[in-house]
């Protein structure tokens, strides 16, 4: 984990599809009541569901809260890298 920017550590605790929790945000580049995007310490982070809504935001101890019913969470690379699977298939 020592790759991660800023050292922060990321986790995301899921409670029954209603509560999001998560550490190491760096950015929350949009947002509405059915998508949330987050940049992470792991990568991009989209969020999907309906009745969304960030109930707390904290960009320097980097603490995220989404309350709403979430259907997907969707990782894309680390800070817009290519994975190293991708890198061999140029």
């Amino acid at each position: 984990m020592s790759d991660m920017p800023n050292g922060k550590k990321h986790t995301l605790t899921l409670d029954n599809r209603k509560r999001l929790v998560l550490t190491g945000a760096v950015d929350v580049s949009g947002f509405n009541e059915e998508t949330i995007s987050v940049k992470t310490t792991a990568g991009s982070l989209l969020i999907k569901g309906s009745g969304l809504h960030i109930d707390r935001l904290n960009l320097e101890t980097g603490d995220v809260t989404v309350d709403g019913t979430v259907n997907s969470l969707q990782y894309s690379g680390s800070d817009g890298s290519r994975s190293r699977l991708s890198r061999l298939f140029r």
